[in-house]
């Protein structure tokens, strides 16, 4: 499994950040959990995804 996107929903809105919540598929664990983007670069954006790349 070397590389995986990860989906994310908005949370809610810190002072100068947004958390988004981790959306996993159904029937798997979270793998991030938890992520806080900068309002300057998340904008209003609803929903993010991140890809993970594993090098080993």
């Amino acid at each position: 499994m070397p590389k995986v996107t990860v989906k994310f929903e908005y949370e809610k809105e810190t002072k100068n950040s947004v958390r988004y919540k981790e959306a996993p598929a159904e029937g798997s664990a979270p793998i991030v959990g938890s992520l806080y983007v900068q309002k300057w670069f998340a904008g209003s954006t609803k929903n993010l995804e991140i890809t993970i790349d594993k090098k080993d």
